[in-house]
């Protein structure tokens, strides 16, 4: 998945439309995004998504179809400095991919 910030609180994502082993995506039943706090180096996307939390879900009926754009706000993300990333989940909650890692700033900035 296409996940880039957009201003401070804002991610804008492309939804996949295809699975992990490359076959067509029929949807994605819920897209999440988990945080881990701030260390000493930058984790890589498979660390965040094993060891961090869930902290916002958007589930269907509220999301586009495969391949759409979604803007998704994070201004209810009240966490200090970390990383995030956005993981589309699709029936019978199979995650695909998780995003690149974006960094999460203090929210009382």
């Amino acid at each position: 998945m296409e996940v880039r910030l957009e201003g401070l609180r804002q991610v804008r994502l492309i939804l996949p439309s295809t699975d992990v082993k490359g076959g067509p995506l029929v949807g994605v039943e819920v897209v999440r995004v988990l945080y881990l706090p701030l260390g000493l180096t930058k984790p890589t996307p498979e660390d965040v998504f094993s060891r961090g939390e869930v902290v916002l879900e958007r589930r269907r009926p509220d999301l586009p179809g495969p391949g759409s754009a979604l803007l998704m706000d994070l201004k209810s993300l009240q966490r200090p400095q970390g990383w995030i990333v956005v993981v589309a989940v699709r029936v019978g909650n199979v995650p695909g991919r998780p995003s690149d890692v974006l960094p999460w700033m203090d929210p009382a900035l």
